[in-house]
Parts: C-alpha cells; structure tokens; sequence
C-alpha cells in the first residue's frame, strides 16, 4: 500500500511550501486537507526544470535518471498496470546518445525536454510502437509515424517511455473498458484511476514517468487528474494538433497532458501546442510561453489576486456531489478569497443539458469515425465467404461492448427518422452551453467547479451501469461542448483508502486563454497577463 502522504493545497506558486500539516474538518463529510499555510519561498517542484538544472551542471546523467524511472515501473506495474507497452530498451538507447551529445559539448543538446521521461496514451501514434487505442481491433499495429504531439516532444528532447493504457478508443471513464488490462488508482489499489486517460494519470501519480499525455474528449483528462491527484490540462480545442490521434469524437477531441505541477504542464503545452498544416482545425493563433507567466514567488504581494472574479458553478455542488467533495471545492474557494479574489456563485441554466447532448453527438461522431476499422483498411481480419460477413464478423470480433453500443446509440440518432429528434437538438443545445459559459465569463476571469462528483471509487463498482458511470461526466463534457480550456489541480482529500483519496479542483477560462487557467490572472486589454495559480505536490506515489 502507500505510505502516509502529505496533503495537498492549492497554491500560488510552483514552488515547494514547507510540509502542511493534516487536520479533519468537524463537518459531517470528514474532508481531509491541509490547513492554511504561510507562502514562503523554496525550491522548485518542477520535474522538467530539476531533470534539465541536473543535466546541465553534470550532477546525474540521462541514463541515470532513465534508471530510476524504468526501476520504479517495473516494480510498481505488476500493480498498477498503467503501460500497455514500455519501450524500456529505447529510452535506455535515447538517455545513453543524449548523455554522449552533452559530454561531447553539443549546445543544442539539452533541448526544453531533454531526458523527460513521457507516457505516451496508445490512441496516440507511435512510430515503432504498438499503438492499439485500448482496441483488441488494433492489436499489433505499429503506425508508422509520429503523432504530431509526440513528434514535437520528441523534438523537444523527451524520451517516450512507452504507452500507457486507456478504455478503448476513449469511451469510459474508469479505464476498465480497456481491451488489456484493468489499471489500478496509485492512492488506492482497488480503486479505478479514472478514465479515459488513467494509464496516463496513473503513471505521473506513481511517478513511473514525469509527465504524459492524455486526450479529453468529455474529460477524460481532467476527471482521471482528479481521482490520481495530479495536474490535468485540456487546451482550448484547435490549440494542440490532432493529427495522429485516434479520432473518438472529432469535434470534442483535444490533446491534453498530465504533470507533477502546473509548470510542468504549462512547458508541456508550449511544446506541444501550435499550428499544424496536418490538422485543418488546429488554430494559427500565436503559442505563448506559458511557463514564463509564472511569476516567482518573491515577487508576488500579500493578496495576489485582488482583483480577479472567480464565478462557481452553482450547479456543480448540488444535488449528487459528493459533501466531501463540495467541501473541498468550497475550502479550495475560500482561499481563493483569502489570497484577494472575489468568489460568487454563477448559474448556468444549461449545464445539466450539456450530459445528454454530449452522449448524442459523441456518440454520433463515433459511429461515423470507427467505420474505418473493417479488417480490410484497418484492424484484424476474419475468414468470411463474403464482403458483408468479413466486415461485421471482424468488428464484432474486435470491438468491446462499450464501443458496440456507442456506434449504435450514434447510429440510431443519426438515422432519418430520429436525426431532427436526437442530433439536432443536440448541436442546438450545444450552442446553449456555449452561449452561456460566453456570458458567465464575460462577467468572471475563471470559473471552478469540481472535477469529478466524488473521489475515486471502486473498481467494478459501476461497470455494470452505465447510466451510473455517464453521470459521472456532468462536470466535464459541458468544457467540451464549448471548446474552452481547463485546469484541473488536487485541492483536498476526502476519506478512503490507506492515506485518503484526492479531490481536483476545475478551472475553465476563454477560449485561447490558457494562461487565466494556469495563472489565476487579472484580464486587462485582452491580455492574459500575470499571476500565478499553481498546485504542489509529490505524487500520489505507489512506492512500494
């Protein structure tokens, strides 16, 4: 099991505080988390930043750090089963020519990523790699190119460490509807890490990687961020290229990404992000540094945020959340206002619509986009004795019931008789949800809610109703719906497990206006200008 840990506060600053204490609060939820705390200055908690620091003044060495990677997996996988692949003997090869480049004095050596050992989710390609979208349809395919995040990463000097497991081709959210294997929550071994990212959750939260990838689609970056505490960002969509992304849901899917803190996030996205001409939809707009806006810690003032308005969504602690939850969210709210925010409540009459539209379209989209998976272009191939026969003996050989009755709900509310009824209404209903987080940030520079209704659960508790388990989206796919980004950081602990389970803050902003999310800013003229949110943390570590 985990050993006792250290709980975790919302910050403004990614520096280290000193060690808060734990204390239980009297209400009747019995929320955990940590007490108020003196901001003082210490050292940085950037993985990136202290891998890049050790390098350059020659303290250690990529193969080192390699090591203690790969040996942390191998001896936390047997439990945790976040990889569906690991490429250990590359990365070994990569940390050892990265080492001889620096002893040999190459200045461009030690790129923004350099050593950065990333998982890797597997509905992203992969040159060379298995890249299998948690399918059994795509069992042994090795694309034979790079997505065009990884490209990027890879460019940018980080070392692919494998690929980490999902439901498949996204559709789930505890990660049980992988073709594989069963991924365990690090703070909890028989609790689900979230889904549909939570290989990729679970490996930054066990520290088997220092930071990974994800896709969101309705949340499958942020709600598995919550349920693993760790950082979880979904850009704005169009920030981040899709090329080579498997698609689930076109127009809902984003590429997002997972670290140890909100810097670490930030570096990932400005490496990431950017026009690319093999994405049509992906924005021209201009990339900024992200981690730059972080502002240090000793330049900050007493009330950092006087000034800022930060609206939470009033239909986010209501009925069905978990007390536990709405407390942390409340407590997280209240040092908002500590640190000179203004916190009101925000309505948004077309929140609870956002569920069913979300499913309607997702579903509609799916069922046109896995068409190409007929064993013939794509995915395994059956004996038939016709066209016909080979098409729907090899996707019904392939596919997982999950994935089944999606293309079918997708079907069925694309059909002629129920288009109008079902799709329709759903795209207009998306315009509403669209309309009226435009409006409530029109008046707020962020707005929060939680990440997820409750704290991780256990494993098989809802795979048998997914009814159940698509609730648990409410919080999420409405920031899908609109295309807005969002932040997800650990903001308190709620009872269960060995040490307590960690509950995740959400922040969403305008569209293009990652920095607000990650920085908790002043909006003036148009800028996204200067102050920085963060969160602090070690892991939620299976140091077994």
């Amino acid at each position: 099991m985990p050993p006792p840990l250290q709980a975790h506060r919302l910050l403004i600053s990614h520096r280290r505080l000193p060690t808060p204490a734990r204390r239980r609060f009297t209400a009747a939820s019995s929320v955990q988390s940590a007490p108020a705390t003196t901001l003082a200055p210490g050292p940085a908690t950037s993985s990136i930043l202290s891998i890049r620091e050790s390098l350059l003044s020659g303290e250690r060495t990529a193969a080192d750090i390699t090591s203690e990677y790969l040996s942390r997996l191998r001896r936390t996988e047997p439990t945790l089963r976040s990889f569906i692949h690991v490429a250990d003997a590359a990365a070994e090869r990569e940390a050892e020519e990265l080492d001889r480049r620096i002893a040999s004095g190459e200045k461009d050596a030690v790129g923004p990523l350099a050593g950065v050992l990333v998982g890797v989710k597997d509905n992203l390609c992969t040159a060379n790699m298995p890249s299998t979208g948690g399918s059994r349809i795509l069992d042994g395919y090795r694309p034979a190119y790079d997505a065009t995040a990884v490209r990027r990463l890879r460019e940018a000097g980080a070392i692919v460490l494998g690929k980490t497991n999902l439901d498949e081709f996204g559709m789930g959210s505890t990660t049980e509807g992988s073709a594989f294997q069963v991924t365990t929550n690090p703070w909890d071994d028989s609790r689900v890490p979230g889904g549909s990212s939570g290989g990729s959750a679970a490996a930054v939260s066990a520290r088997q990687c220092v930071v990974s990838l994800g896709s969101d689609t309705g949340g499958s970056v942020r709600q598995p961020a919550s349920f693993c505490g760790v950082v979880g960002l979904k850009p704005t969509y169009g920030r981040v290229s899709r090329f080579g992304l498997m698609a689930y849901a076109s127009s809902l899917d984003v590429v997002g990404c997972f670290g140890s803190s909100v810097f670490d996030t930030a570096t990932i996205l400005s490496v990431v992000a950017g026009h690319d001409k093999m994405d049509a939809t992906s924005s021209s707009q201009v990339v900024p540094e992200y981690a730059s806006e972080l502002v240090s810690l000793d330049l900050l003032e007493s009330k950092p945020l006087n000034g800022v308005r930060i609206g939470i969504i009033q239909e986010t602690l209501g009925e069905g959340v978990a007390s536990g939850v709405v407390s942390s969210i409340k407590g997280a709210a209240s040092h908002l206002e500590q640190l000179g925010s203004v916190v009101e409540e925000v309505s948004l009459p077309s929140f609870s619509l956002g569920l069913p539209a979300y499913y309607i379209l997702a579903s509609s989209e799916a069922s046109s986009n896995l068409s190409r998976y007929d064993g013939i272009r794509y995915g395994g191939q059956v004996s038939a004795d016709d066209l016909n026969e080979l098409y729907g003996e090899s996707r019904a050989n392939g596919f997982g019931h999950e994935v089944k009755m999606r293309i079918l709900m997708g079907t069925y509310a694309l059909s002629a008789g129920y288009y109008d009824a079902y799709y329709k209404r759903a795209q207009q209903v998306r315009t509403l949800v669209k309309q009226s987080f435009k409006d409530a940030l029109e008046r707020y520079d962020i707005l929060i809610s939680p990440a997820a209704p409750s704290a991780a659960y256990k494993i098989g508790e809802k795979i048998n109703d997914p009814l159940a388990m698509y609730a648990g989206d409410i919080m999420t796919v409405n920031v899908n719906l609109a295309g807005l980004p969002a932040l997800v950081v650990p903001c308190g602990f709620v009872e269960g497990g060995a040490a307590g389970l960690p509950v995740g803050l959400q922040m969403m902003g305008s569209p293009f206006c990652e920095v607000k999310v990650m920085v908790l800013i002043t909006f003036r003229t148009g800028d996204c200008s200067t102050f920085l949110q963060g969160s602090s943390l070690n892991s939620g570590v299976a140091s077994r």
